[in-house]
């Protein structure tokens, strides 16, 4: 299950990455 949450964790940070990116704009 560890792996399964880091998997989890990475997807959301990418997506969180993106907000913030159109945020700026």
């Amino acid at each position: 299950m560890a792996k399964r949450r880091k998997k989890a964790a990475k997807k959301t940070k990418k997506k969180a990455k993106k907000k913030a990116k159109k945020r700026r704009r």
